[in-house]
């Protein structure tokens, strides 16, 4: 049911995309260069999201002689997920937090900044590490960073839109024929938010899913819960930096959520995933035995 609603709302962003750039340039010919965009936009994602994401927060490589103890806990947790060995980043940021992206198992990374690495216990960096190729398995990374990319590339289009407007009012005015300004000015405000809205429901659908695959892979569940609840304090005291697009790729919101509404959040609130997880130690033979 996640997936099918996931494939939904990814097509409706596009649809959405398409619709501002048939507004931009008007007729057949801006629903044409829509339908490219869309298409351009959505490969490009596939095959460069992991370039994208790690640039975004100017993640370094590691190597296994640079990072000994955190390479083979990694290597370790990707063993326990049956998936092939990701390759390790270092964010330089006191800020506690994580990501993981790629567009499939075989081209993934895994990056955690500094202050995650310093912050947590081994057990509790397990668990998030879990979390993140949780991710990874499910094909969450290559999703999230598609839906961040044609997000932004409806904020740009409607940027850009808005510039214009002044001198399509102008024109309007002279010959009194070309788009409604009322319908541009609609079009500039709703779209990028309404793409907003729709990326960080994409994102919501996959965080408990991946928490319980965390749960899974690591049979301790608790850890991943602590690591959640000290996460959630540490995010006020140093955000981490980067394009707030890729936001929803990140283990938890680096913005306290309290005065965000459920509708603009990037991920489930933080007690619910800790309750979730919490609720989950009860379920452990099961879990082991899927």
């Amino acid at each position: 049911m996640n997936q099918f609603k996931t494939l939904a709302l990814l097509a409706l962003l596009s649809a959405l995309l398409i619709s501002i750039s048939y507004f931009f340039i008007g007729g057949v010919a801006g629903l044409v260069v829509g339908i490219l965009l869309a298409a351009v936009t959505n490969l490009g994602s596939w095959f460069y999201s992991d370039q994208i994401a790690l640039a975004a927060y100017k993640a370094q490589p590691l190597t296994r002689e640079q990072a000994p103890q955190l390479y083979t806990l990694v290597e370790s947790v990707a063993q326990r997920a049956q998936i092939p060995m990701p390759a390790v980043y270092l964010v330089p940021s006191e800020a506690a937090n994580a990501f993981a992206t790629g567009r499939d198992p075989q081209h993934a990374a895994v990056a955690l900044t500094e202050g995650i690495i310093n912050l947590l216990s081994t057990d509790e960096l397990e668990g998030v590490i879990a979390h993140e190729l949780s991710h990874v398995r499910n094909r969450d990374t290559l999703t999230q960073a598609v839906a961040a990319t044609i997000a932004g590339a409806i904020s740009f289009l409607a940027q850009t839109l808005s510039y214009g407007m002044w001198s399509m009012g102008s024109s309007r005015s002279e010959n009194n024929r070309g788009p409604n300004p009322l319908g541009l000015l609609l079009m500039v405000i709703l779209a990028p938010l309404a793409a907003t809205v729709i990326q960080l429901a994409i994102s919501r659908t996959r965080e408990f899913a991946a928490d319980a695959g965390a749960a899974q892979i690591t049979k301790n569940p608790r850890a991943l819960a602590r690591a959640l609840e000290r996460l959630e304090n540490q995010g006020t005291v140093a955000p981490i930096g980067g394009n707030p697009a890729f936001t929803p790729l990140l283990i938890i919101n680096p913005i306290s959520g309290e005065f965000l509404s459920s509708l603009f959040a990037t991920h489930p609130s933080t007690e619910a995933r800790i309750n979730n997880l919490l609720a989950l130690e009860s379920q452990l033979p099961k879990l082991t035995s899927n």
